[in-house]
This record gives C-alpha cells, structure tokens and sequence, in this order.
C-alpha cells in the first residue's frame, strides 16, 4: 500500500492531522530504531539492549528462573460495580489480553491458548503491543496471533500499542478484529447497550483523540475505554468514562519483592501501574500483560489474562 493511501485511510477514522502524524512518527521511528540497532554496543543503549539484560541474567543464575517466570501466567478476576450499568449487563465478563508481544516469548504464547479456552466471557479486548520489536515485518507476530485469535469468540476489540505499526493494525482487521482508532462501538444486550471506546497509542505516537471517542455516547449511560496507556486517565475521567482498560507498563516485569517495579516506562503513578485503580468517579484497571518486552524474563510480576465481570449496583 502507498503512503498516499495509508493516509488516505487513516485520514477517515483518525482525522487529517493525527493520521499525518501517525505516518511520519512510524516512518521516523523505523529509520532511528534501524540505526540503534547497529549502534548497540554505545553506552547510552547498554541498559534496555535485549541480550546485555539476558547475559547479565544468566551470568547470575537467574535466566532460566526468569524465563519459567514469564511462562507462568494467571487468570486474574475483577469485579466492576456500577450503579449505571443497565440490568441486562449485571454478570457480562469481558476477557481482556495486553502485550501479547506474540513473537517474543513463543513457549508463553502457547500457554495462553489452553487458559483462554478454560474461560467463559461475553466479549474480548484486547489493549495493544502485539508484536515484539518496534520496527520492521509484521508477518512474525500475525502468525503468532492467528491461533490465538482464531479461538478467540466474537466480539473482539482492540486498540493499537506503542509498538503496533500500521500494518499491525491491518493484520488484525485481516483476522477479524475490530480495531478501534479513536472510535466508539455499541454492545447490545436484551434491549440494553454499553459503549466501548478506543484510542490510538497515546504513549509514543499521541495520536488518541477521547472526545472523539466519547463524542456519541450519552452521559448518562455506562461507557468503556480502552487505551493501550493508563497515563491518560485524567482525560478519560474527565470524559465521564465508567471503566478504563489499558496494558503497557506490564506491572514493572522485573520487580523487588511486593512487586514494587523498577520501572513502570510510564509516566504515571505507581497505583496506576497494575490491578485495579479509581481515579474520582472512573475505575480503572491496568493489566501486568501476557508477554514480555526487552527480554523473555519476569521477576516478581507474574504476566496474566483477565476476567472482568460488571456487576450492577442499586441504591438502598
């Protein structure tokens, strides 16, 4: 596809501005992570390169350690509680995956197929990263992916990563995936509805538009955000969002014991960094991830799938 029609597309759901932002950061960002990657023994580099981290790991005993770690992922449970959610919706489970990095950590990959399959949910979201590297060929991770969301029971929807391309975003259309770019759906249920809404990544290419998203949704009726990015939960709040999904930080992925992160690569408070948060009238929930970045290993942060249940709640 051309630049001229990528940008063509992107122009009718992302607005001219954000979509000509969208190409040239991606362009930008493919030429500069090409470069880095011949440049990885400069010092400035040393700490995030992949296999620095894994030699220093192994050299210490703690690889393998690490790697069993990464592979033992949990069904996590959240109950949402909301007097606004319709009656129609009280016990509605929603299945939520983040940072699959599908090509990242096959052996972790191939356990999530087993869980999800063991659970029962009425629709699935998915908040970003699906591929590993932040540059070149998505034909890796779209395999890695196709299993996975071949099983996966409709409806799907899904927001973009900070390392999801545009032919990302296209791999999951190809795979049947409802990718919302700062858009809005409606779900049905026995003559009620709720609103879901998802930004594109407002982490690195800032190009998420929740007013746009939350444009045509009644205030007075219960609405979903899906955002690759918890950093954005002011402005999500602000908008009258009931319940904020997001991925990202994988809860820190290495961490000291109490699962206190080193890091979370967001800027944020800590709370927000993993589990269930509330931010005034908004609840929140950030998800530790499924796969890994940088390296295959976790320590103290185990990598997880997420059941949500709504239940709704009535005044005394």
């Amino acid at each position: 596809m051309t630049d001229q029609s990528l940008f063509d597309k992107l122009r009718s759901r992302l607005g001219p501005e954000r979509a000509r932002r969208r190409l040239t950061v991606e362009t930008r960002q493919q030429t500069r992570l090409s470069r880095r990657k011949l440049k990885f023994l400069h010092r400035e580099h040393w700490f995030s390169h992949p296999h620095l981290i894994s030699t220093v790991l192994w050299l210490s005993g703690l690889y393998a350690r690490g790697r069993r770690n990464a592979e033992a992922i949990v069904v996590r449970r959240n109950t949402v509680c909301s007097g606004k959610l319709p009656a129609a919706f009280d016990g509605f489970s929603i299945l939520h995956l983040s940072d699959l990095h599908s090509n990242g950590n096959e052996a972790a990959m191939a356990r999530v197929l087993p869980l999800i399959q063991q659970c029962d949910y009425d629709l699935c979201v998915l908040t970003g990263d699906y591929r590993d590297a932040k540059f070149g060929g998505c034909e890796a991770a779209e395999r890695g992916l196709a299993a996975l969301i071949g099983s996966l029971r409709p409806p799907v929807l899904a927001v973009p990563g900070n390392h999801d391309s545009i032919e990302m975003i296209e791999a999951l259309e190809r795979l049947g995936i409802r990718v919302l770019l700062n858009e809005m759906e409606i779900i049905h249920r026995a003559g009620e509805r709720i609103f879901i809404s998802g930004i594109d990544d407002a982490h690195f290419f800032r190009t998420h538009d929740i007013p746009k998203a939350a444009a045509e949704i009644p205030k007075d009726e219960f609405a979903i955000l899906l955002s690759h990015t918890p950093e954005v939960f002011r402005e999500a709040e602000q908008a009258g969002f009931d319940l904020m999904l997001s991925g990202h930080t994988h809860g820190g992925q290495i961490c000291l014991p109490g699962s206190v992160p080193i890091t979370l690569s967001a800027r944020l408070p800590r709370r927000f960094g993993a589990g269930a948060w509330q931010y005034g009238k908004m609840q929140g929930y950030t998800s530790t991830g499924t796969g890994t970045s940088i390296a295959p290993v976790r320590f103290n942060c185990p990598p997880e799938i997420t059941l949500h249940q709504l239940q709704r709640v009535t005044a005394p």
